[in-house]
């Protein structure tokens, strides 16, 4: 059956295309040719604009975009307290392509005092209508995996520990924010587990001193008590992949090496799964998700391409994972958003709402 609460059967990741006019006006904002108000002003056209498309094309569910972001995460970051932004000496390097060099450095102690994103979402809300706006943000787990111990001041945080109790604590407040502002339907961006998924990526992770499975049970520990006092009609997904920039990719694996920790004890309220090609492996497990209220949101829709799926192929995969989760715990979405960084995936925004409504359609003939 459809449900009227988030996730939906149809749902969605966040981020989109950046239209032309927001392209332009950030370009014209960097080069001090226009103001701070006069690129909100393109960004709230632009908002308007992609949430009356998202409601055109059927979902229940609307998002700003990340219209008002350059990455899906360093943004947010720059806005908690303690937290700096520096110019990296290399970009993240995904399969034959590299980000632009920047990141992000702990310099003093962590917390969340007020943080633009929720006047974004705030905005958000004025314009959603009878929709449900989501907000996404990053998971905590990415603040500490990108950079590790080294871009944490050693000073400030001598011990470990303290750092990822404020982690934690900074990201209880934020929750606590975001839901006085209004969200009820929040989503954690975290493509750290699928890391943890890679052989490749935890070779990289003991090279510099870390232990993966160590890595993973903080983590957890960290999101479950972020998530400790969350009021009952908040919802929290969080959003796994495996990397997402111009249409490539970074990590590559099954979700099997974190499937018990990740599913079995994480808190939230739905996962959402890349499972849009060979590379996430099989929906064994999913065994591990818990029977109730929990859901499973699977990205069987790919966004790194234009080209459509085969509804048929898309409904024999829901059967297949469908044998080892409910089917009444199982929604459906793309694999991540088209535009994890501004500089958006290779397809148009034509085929991004042709993919959309695939994702609406074929859920309303399953559910």
């Amino acid at each position: 059956m459809q449900r009227n609460t988030a996730p939906f059967r149809a749902d969605t990741v966040g981020s989109f295309l950046r239209p032309a006019a927001i392209k332009q006006a950030r370009e014209q904002f960097a080069a001090g040719e226009i103001d701070a108000a006069a690129l909100r002003q393109v960004e709230d056209d632009a908002i308007r604009d992609v949430v009356a498309k998202q409601r055109e094309n059927g979902l229940q569910v609307v998002t700003d975009g990340e219209f008002r972001r350059g990455w899906w995460h360093f943004d947010f970051f720059y806005g908690l307290d303690g937290v700096e932004a520096y110019e990296a000496e290399q970009g993240i390097q995904f399969n034959g392509v590299q980000t632009k060099a920047h990141g992000v450095k702990v310099v003093s102690k962590l917390g969340f005092s007020s943080h633009p994103m929720l006047e974004h979402f705030r905005f958000l809300q004025s314009v959603a209508a009878d929709a449900m706006p989501k907000m996404t943000i990053p998971s905590p787990s990415v603040l500490h995996f990108r950079g590790g111990r080294k871009v944490i001041d050693a000073e400030v945080y001598p011990d470990l520990a303290d750092y990822f109790d404020d982690l934690a604590q900074t990201y209880k407040d934020a929750i606590k924010a975001f839901y006085a502002a209004g969200c009820r339907y929040l989503q954690l961006d975290d493509t750290v587990w699928a890391y943890l998924c890679s052989e490749d990526q935890k070779r990289e992770i003991r090279a510099r001193g870390d232990d993966p499975e160590a890595l993973a049970r903080t983590y957890a520990q960290v999101l479950n008590k972020a998530l400790e006092d969350k009021p009952a009609d908040l919802t929290v997904g969080l959003h796994v992949c495996r990397g997402n920039f111009r249409s490539t990719w970074i990590s590559e694996g099954g979700y099997e090496p974190v499937a018990e920790i990740l599913f079995g004890s994480v808190n939230v309220d739905a996962f959402f799964l890349e499972y849009d090609n060979a590379r996430s492996g099989g929906f064994e497990p999913l065994r591990f998700i818990k029977p109730g209220h929990q859901q499973v949101v699977l990205g069987l829709i790919t966004t790194k391409s234009g080209e459509l799926e085969d509804p048929a192929q898309v409904k024999a995969r829901l059967q297949e994972a469908a044998q080892y989760v409910s089917l009444d715990q199982i929604c459906l979405s793309p694999q991540c958003g088209f535009a994890s960084t501004e500089e958006g995936n290779s397809l148009s925004e034509e085929q991004q709402w042709q993919k959309i409504r695939l994702v609406v359609d074929i859920a309303k003939q399953v559910w």
